[in-house]
């Protein structure tokens, strides 16, 4: 039986695929289970219109994402904290504190997209990568200076 995927099914495909499989694994378990929809020639050209619209989508996103970078390599934040001796601040600055900070610039940006390998604990000048989009990769300039 040709069935395609509506769904990602771990160790069988991804959604979109085409498969042969069993008839029985197909009817009893992909089919119920809104999983699999039977491969008929007007399911598989109504899925080639919707990749086509997920990939004009995608291609948009992406553009987004580019413009939101550019945006993002003018600004240069401050976080002001607390520090005691050799520079070293009383807390962190975590991927949250920035998020707020750039946020409160007018950019949107979200706290997961910030790319901090560990919080910073001293004061300086940090260039923190912001992964927009799976493609796009942003710069931030941080300033940690000390109240």
């Amino acid at each position: 039986m040709k069935v395609i995927l509506r769904e990602n099914v771990e160790n069988l495909g991804k959604t979109g695929d085409i498969l042969d499989v069993a008839d029985g694994y197909g009817r009893n378990y992909l089919l119920p289970r809104c999983l699999a929809v039977k491969a008929s020639t007007r399911n598989v050209t109504e899925l080639e219109h919707q990749k086509t619209l997920i990939k004009v989508g995608q291609e948009k996103k992406r553009e987004e994402a580019q413009e939101l970078a550019q945006r993002l390599a003018g600004v240069s934040c401050t976080i002001v904290r607390k520090a005691g001796e050799d520079d070293k601040l009383f807390g962190s600055v975590t991927a949250r504190d920035i998020a707020e900070v750039v946020n409160g610039e007018g950019i949107p940006v979200e706290r997961k997209w910030v790319q901090l390998e560990e919080p910073i604990k001293k004061l300086g000048v940090y260039s923190i990568p912001v992964q927009i989009h799976p493609e796009v990769v942003g710069q931030i300039k941080v300033w940690v200076v000390k109240e």
